[in-house]
């Protein structure tokens, strides 16, 4: 394979494994993280942190730094993140590709309720709704500003709000237990259990467990973002990396 510079839109983990699974390769490779996490765990190869100045700054570090592909590895709902990728390599004519994990899909004995965003939830939550919320730390204010729900607000970062007395904010890191997210509900006296749409296995024993204490699940749907070549594994990625880049 060529040696070319390629740039990952990372944040996730498996952003880190590509990474290091093309360092590995021999690639220059550098990962550009959004700055917003302490302490990240990093990839191999080089890494950026903060944005690029939109579009226009983009499109510039691609073409000063000879980008020879981009991979956009950013979690599901980095929606503006994934359109501005998409502007700046189709302006520069940098191939661009997308790694998306599959997102869940409610089987027997789930109850979910598919919403189209956080607002749309919060509004489908009842009076005197326990909810457990994993949202991240961008959608809290439309739930914080019910004062007639409450409940456990857990995030990997702190909240860029203090949290209302009947809340409380729970900082964790993935990946969670069966037993852990059971325990966790019950002590809680949990009702509703609000996520987005992640996908992933790290995550996913909240749902289980929602299940299996027969909770309602609100499911926040996941953007539409530009048409691109998208991959669900990181094998099947890496494959398409090495007939582009083959010489």
């Amino acid at each position: 394979m060529r040696r070319d510079p390629i740039l990952i839109l990372g944040g996730t983990s498996e952003a880190r494994e590509i990474a290091n699974a093309l360092h590995g390769a021999g690639h220059a490779v550098t990962t550009s993280l959004a700055g917003v996490t302490e302490q990240p765990v990093l990839p191999a190869g080089d890494v950026r942190s903060g944005g690029f100045g939109g579009v226009i700054g983009l499109k510039s570090y691609l073409e000063s730094g000879r980008i020879a592909l981009v991979i956009d590895a950013t979690h599901p709902f980095a929606a503006r993140m994934s359109g501005q990728a998409f502007e700046a390599c189709r302006d520069s004519g940098v191939p661009l590709m997308r790694f998306e994990r599959r997102p869940w899909a409610a089987g027997d004995g789930d109850d979910w309720t598919i919403v189209a965003s956080a607002v749309e939830a919060v509004r489908a939550l009842p009076a005197g709704a326990r909810v457990l919320l994993t949202t991240g730390r961008k959608d809290l204010e439309p739930f914080f500003a019910r004062r007639d729900i409450d409940g456990v607000a857990r995030m990997i970062e702190s909240p860029p709000m203090d949290p209302p007395a009947n809340w409380r904010v729970l900082r964790e890191r993935p990946p969670f237990t069966l037993a852990g997210e059971a325990a966790l509900m019950a002590a809680h006296d949990i009702t509703h259990l609000v996520t987005k749409n992640a996908g992933g296995a790290a995550t996913e024993a909240k749902l289980v467990a929602a299940r299996e204490r027969r909770i309602p699940v609100l499911m926040i749907a996941r953007p539409t973002k530009p048409e691109v070549p998208q991959f669900a594994t990181v094998g099947d990625l890496m494959g398409s990396v090495k007939r582009l880049l083959s010489p």
